[in-house]
């Protein structure tokens, strides 16, 4: 796919996310396949007024790899002066947060607010595409509406486009919807229907698995997919969707002993690039993110926000981790059958006493 000129490879793009997408994570989303990470989401007034703690988050991807900084705001001046920092430090494209569906962000009508002034967004987008170099594409991040009453998704992407976006993201939710209920696909389509052909469309929204993934393609024709919400504690994801795209089989889920090396290299990026600050907190998330889903996880997470060090925390995680690779040796030494193959098969033997399912079709 290209965006302006630049070229990404096949694979899903990591979504901006606040106190989520640091280097650490996105770090880890990049060494298993993510075609392009984007920054959390950046006050362009914070970055312009110099304020630490939100300059320090635009940090360059390590080894080289290509990233994307994301900002939000309304003013056009200050926004194209904080794609000018982002360009400095390495960006090799600028996102404009026009999707944040969050009060604090809307109530400053910035985020998701933007789409109820397309005038004024697409004054947005062309201060910031006259401050980058030709080569730093600008694009738009955006929602299908700012509500069921107010569906503009199309018109206004192409508006962005217009003003010198060259790639749009959406997704599928409006602004009063949050981060629930449906998302419609049909309103993706329509943005990719109504822009120009060479004008990437990437959809985003509730996908969270590969089937997600194909459903998001097949049903919108969008050129790329966001992933969000679904990537923490499952950088495994891209992985597969990766696969998919160059036509490799799609990898095993990960063993326990993987989800233990993965989560430990994630941690060690937190203790390496984390605050002193917000190193603790950071291991605490972390490892509830890499426990969800497991045997055990759940009494984990009540007991991992009960440490007060870092080390703690890690200690903590390394003996969870110890008792599941114990119990995954165990079944297969006694050749016990995992639960998740018992319920299938269970389900298998009730569906052929209703007459539902043939011989054929069974499981064990």
């Amino acid at each position: 796919m290209r965006i302006g000129s630049v070229e990404i490879g096949p694979g899903a793009l990591l979504a901006p996310m606040e106190a989520v997408t640091d280097l650490p994570f996105r770090t880890i989303c990049e060494e298993h396949g993510a075609a392009l990470t984007f920054t959390e989401f950046l006050s362009a007034e914070g970055l312009t007024r110099g304020a630490e703690r939100v300059v320090r988050r635009m940090w360059p991807s390590l080894g080289g790899r290509r990233f994307a900084v994301q900002v939000f705001g309304r003013q056009p001046e200050v926004l194209a002066r904080a794609a000018e920092m982002a360009a400095e430090a390495g960006a090799c494209m600028v996102d404009i947060n026009m999707g944040c569906p969050a009060r604090k962000v809307t109530s400053g009508q910035c985020g998701a607010a933007l789409m109820r002034e397309p005038a004024l967004a697409a004054t947005i987008v062309s201060a910031v595409r006259a401050a980058l170099p030709a080569s730093i594409p600008v694009t738009v991040k955006q929602r299908v509406g700012w509500s069921d009453i107010c569906i503009n998704a199309p018109e206004f992407a192409l508006r962005m486009v217009e003003a010198g976006a060259a790639m749009v993201t959406v997704h599928g939710r409006t602004r009063d919807q949050g981060f629930s209920g449906q998302v419609r696909l049909g309103a993706i389509a329509a943005v990719r229907v109504a822009l120009p052909k060479q004008i990437p469309v990437v959809g985003n929204g509730d996908v969270k698995t590969v089937d997600d993934y194909r459903r998001m393609k097949s049903e919108t024709g969008c050129d790329a997919v966001m992933i969000g919400r679904a990537a923490r504690g499952n950088p495994w994801l891209f992985r597969a969707i990766c696969a998919i795209e160059t036509g490799a089989p799609v990898p095993a889920p990960p063993s326990i002993v993987e989800q233990r090396a993965v989560w430990r290299r994630h941690a060690d990026l937190v203790v390496e690039h984390a605050t002193d600050k917000m190193r603790l907190h950071e291991l605490r998330k972390t490892l509830a993110w890499y426990s969800r889903g497991l045997y055990g996880g759940a009494d984990l997470r009540g007991r991992v926000f009960s440490e007060s060090q870092p080390q703690a925390v890690i200690d903590l995680g390394e003996g969870f981790f110890a008792v599941l690779q114990a119990r995954e040796r165990a079944r297969a030494d006694t050749g016990e059958v995992p639960v998740a193959d018992v319920a299938v098969r269970c389900l298998a033997r009730h569906l052929r006493r209703r007459g539902e399912v043939g011989d054929k079709h069974c499981v064990g």
